[in-house]
């Protein structure tokens, strides 16, 4: 326990650091010298810095879509793996003749790496509230000034141009492959078009878009059939009428009398029946007249069915009998009346016969139009396949429709990106900081190492003076003597010492002292040499 206190003595490590102050100054001395030596040995390193501004897009983005959608710091990564690659590296170590000897004893793996270690790429600003990469720096360490520039510069070059060669390359593959979705796109749709036009084309008339029209004909059919139906059964009906008229007309001529002396003959004139028909045919005329134009056929043939009516009409009035007013008059008319009744039997079999063709043509036309309404009614009954299948035509066009015009807009904002790009607008490197010409020396740092030798000695010089400290165990007072025996000190005897001796130790205190200063002065002015090198 006495011994542990013994070592803890501050008193003894200060006398000890008196006794052994030479083993403190001499470490002290000898590191900070040896760090000076050191630091001065050591070759120096330049760096040179540049400063690269991102510029972003001058175009508004709503306006102008750029090709390339990454961000900034994915572009600057791609940018900086392509700069500082095995191959790009190596052609910048021959270019500029870089690390002569070390290319002697390294590989080309060992040389890339070296020269990786000495250029560094560090983001320097980003806009606020964001993670948008605003500026970043380039810097490189080389042996003289003059080199750190040149190869900041080449390296700064580099990178603006891989990134504009870069986003070139987006921009031509990206608009290239739009060109060729485009393309693809437009034979597509002309596929499709084709299909919709021959659809329509085999499918004249069947198509909902003339539905309406195909109803409106239908109408018109049926219409002109009624009235065909209508015209055919009253012409059958005078063609009954008519046929009786003949068959009157031939027992009188075979009884020998004459029209009017036949009771009754004044109701079967010819004219009533003639003028009945004119009647009708009239009102029809009026009736179509109110839905159609003069020119609609059916109207035309109702006209020239009233001009022969009105033409059989008056034929029929110049040949009507006269009432007799004696009978001399009847006994003079009666081989006229022979004459008149053959001229009207066979003025009725004219008329019965032009009844006929009529009917004939009536009984055609009904037959067309029956067929025709037959095949507009088809058409109608075909409209709904007619519609679905087209439905599925104009939706696979529409869907080409609508990819191809999505095609054609992206390709057109492209080529605007693309041209944005070409006229430096678009989002781009831009050299903000020239790169600097160092003129200290980035590496080493002198005074650091000069100072951290003068630390190193001064601690190694500690540590020797504890050490000797705690192992002298000389008594230096009364205290130790008492530590070591019980009973108290009785008599003192001083250290007597000769004049020699005197003398020697004031010659060692003045050697001491200047060998000291010496050290001292040789200490700073290695320290401040260092400190003026930088």
């Amino acid at each position: 326990m006495g011994e542990q206190d013994e070592g803890l003595d501050i008193s003894r490590i200060l006398h000890g650091a008196l006794k052994h102050r030479w083993w403190l100054i001499a470490p002290t001395v000898l590191g900070a010298l040896i760090a000076c030596a050191v630091s001065r040995v050591l070759p120096d390193r330049y760096e040179s810095e540049a400063k690269i501004l991102v510029e972003h897009q001058q175009v508004a983005e709503r306006l102008v879509t750029p090709n390339t959608t990454s961000d900034v710091r994915e572009s600057l990564l791609i940018t900086t793996d392509a700069i500082l690659s095995r191959t790009q590296l190596l052609r910048i170590v021959d270019e500029f003749n870089l690390y002569p000897s070390e290319r002697k004893r390294l590989s080309q793996e060992e040389l890339v790496a070296l020269m990786h270690s000495k250029i560094d790429i560090t983001p320097i600003s980003e806009t606020s509230g964001s993670k948008s990469l605003d500026e970043f720096k380039i810097s490189y360490m080389g042996t003289t000034p003059r080199l750190a520039q040149e190869i900041t510069r080449k390296l700064t070059t580099l990178f603006i141009q891989e990134n504009d060669r870069m986003r070139e390359g987006v921009d031509n593959d990206t608009t290239q492959f739009l060109q060729q979705q485009v393309e693809a796109a437009a034979a597509e749709l002309k596929k499709e078009e084709d299909q919709v036009r021959d659809f329509k084309m085999s499918n004249l008339g069947d198509l909902p878009e003339q539905q309406q029209g195909n109803l409106g004909i239908l109408q018109g059919y049926q219409m002109q059939l009624q009235n065909t139906q209508a015209a055919l059964g009253r012409a059958r009906e005078q063609r009954v009428y008519m046929e009786s008229l003949i068959t009157q007309y031939q027992e009188l001529a075979a009884a020998g009398a004459s029209a009017p002396g036949v009771p009754g003959m004044a109701a079967m004139d010819p004219t009533l029946t003639i003028k009945a028909k004119l009647e009708d045919l009239r009102s029809q005329r009026a009736e179509l007249l109110a839905r159609y134009t003069e020119k609609y056929p059916d109207v035309v043939k109702v006209e020239e069915e009233i001009k022969e009516s009105e033409d059989l009409l008056a034929a029929a009035q110049k040949k009507a009998p006269q009432p007799d007013t004696d009978d001399a008059s009847k006994e003079k008319s009666e081989p006229a009346d022979s004459t008149e009744n053959n001229a009207a039997i066979a003025q009725l079999k004219s008329q019965l016969e032009a009844n006929r063709l009529e009917m004939q043509n009536d009984e055609a036309l009904e037959k067309q139009l029956q067929g025709q309404i037959a095949e507009y009614r088809n058409r109608l009954n075909l409209t709904p396949v007619r519609e679905q299948q087209l439905a599925e035509l104009t939706r696979n066009y529409d869907l080409s429709k609508k990819n191809y015009d999505d095609l054609l807009s992206r390709k057109t904002a492209s080529e605007l990106a693309t041209d944005l790009d070409r006229r430096q607008q678009g989002e781009r490197f831009r050299t903000i900081d020239q790169p600097s010409f160092p003129t200290k020396p980035a590496w080493p740092n002198h005074f650091a190492i000069a100072m951290g030798g003068l630390g190193a000695g001064f601690a190694l010089g500690a540590a020797l003076v504890f050490l000797l400290s705690i192992k002298d165990h000389s008594l230096l007072n009364e205290k130790d003597l008492a530590r070591l025996f019980p009973f108290p000190l009785m008599v003192g005897v001083p250290a007597f010492s000769t004049k020699a001796e005197i003398r020697r130790r004031s010659r060692m205190h003045v050697v001491e002292w200047l060998a000291g200063t010496a050290l001292c002065l040789l200490v700073c002015a290695s320290e401040f040499l260092v400190y003026r090198k930088g």
